[in-house]
């Protein structure tokens, strides 16, 4: 009897675990086949959800709209760009407020937390006026630096860093190693976890980021992903084969960057261990 519960709730399990993956799956197949299929056919009743043959028109004309391969190319470039820099400056500064013993850590640490409190849409006035005074508008720079130094990622590399022990950074100091070679050769080593859920977060944010783009950028040259598929909205009509498309490219890069990190991911989210 027990053995007949034990399969029947475990048979349970995986149909509740098949349902769940069918409607987590099922926005992005229609999103695939709405990008195959003329915009007219999106929401006809019953939905169409075969494959059609129209994918390649639509991706021209989606190219011809906006430039699809140069705003894959900006997206790309100013996320990858950002997680590089943003992931340098914010471990560089985790690692003194998680190991070094001074005067003032644990407010400098506060005023960081405090800072996130503060609403995005409060700075990008003085930021855009910043930008203008410095002839910088509607460039990468303008794109990439704003958010270097982004709290939410120095909080998460901290804590992981708390976790790293100080008697192994003490008997390297002992040995007569340098604070830059710690650093790099034993710290760093060992935040590979932390370092991947930490560039999957920015990634995702940078990728995602519509507002500062949109405020920043004045040419379609520059378009990143949310503001070029914010373009194919029209007042009157919608090509919905065209956002579809340009949703279906967009979703890919973040799909691959996860999967590529996906190994250091929760571990990085939980804590770090010293190998």
């Amino acid at each position: 009897m027990n053995q007949k519960k034990k399969i029947t709730n475990k048979l349970l399990l995986y149909i509740s675990l098949i349902i769940m993956f069918i409607i987590s799956i099922f926005p992005f197949y229609w999103m695939f086949m709405g990008g195959t299929n003329f915009s007219s056919k999106m929401f006809t009743n019953p939905p169409t959800l075969s494959l059609g043959d129209q994918f390649i028109t639509n991706l021209n004309n989606l190219n011809e709209t906006v430039g699809i391969w140069r705003v894959l190319f900006n997206s790309l470039f100013v996320s990858l760009m950002y997680v590089l820099l943003s992931l340098t400056v914010c471990t560089l500064a985790a690692y003194p407020l998680s190991k070094f013993q001074f005067k003032g850590r644990n407010f400098i640490f506060l005023v960081f937390m405090l800072s996130m409190m503060i609403p995005y849409q409060a700075t990008i006035i003085p930021l855009f006026q910043l930008f203008a005074k410095m002839n910088m508008l509607n460039t990468y720079f303008a794109l990439i630096t704003p958010q270097l130094c982004y709290p939410f990622a120095i909080f998460l590399m901290r804590q992981n860093l708390l976790a790293f022990p100080t008697s192994l950074i003490e008997s390297a100091r002992i040995d007569g190693a340098g604070e830059l070679r710690i650093f790099l050769r034993i710290v760093l080593p060992s935040m590979k976890p932390a370092l991947a859920a930490t560039a999957i977060f920015l990634f995702m944010m940078q990728w995602n980021n519509f507002m500062w783009p949109l405020v920043v950028t004045s040419s379609t040259d520059m378009y990143t992903f949310p503001v070029a598929l914010s373009s194919l909205i029209g007042f009157s009509t919608i090509d919905y084969g065209q956002v579809m498309v340009g949703i279906t490219i967009a979703t890919i890069p973040i799909i691959i960057f996860f999967l590529l990190l996906q190994r250091h991911f929760i571990s990085g989210m939980l804590g770090t261990a010293v190998k």
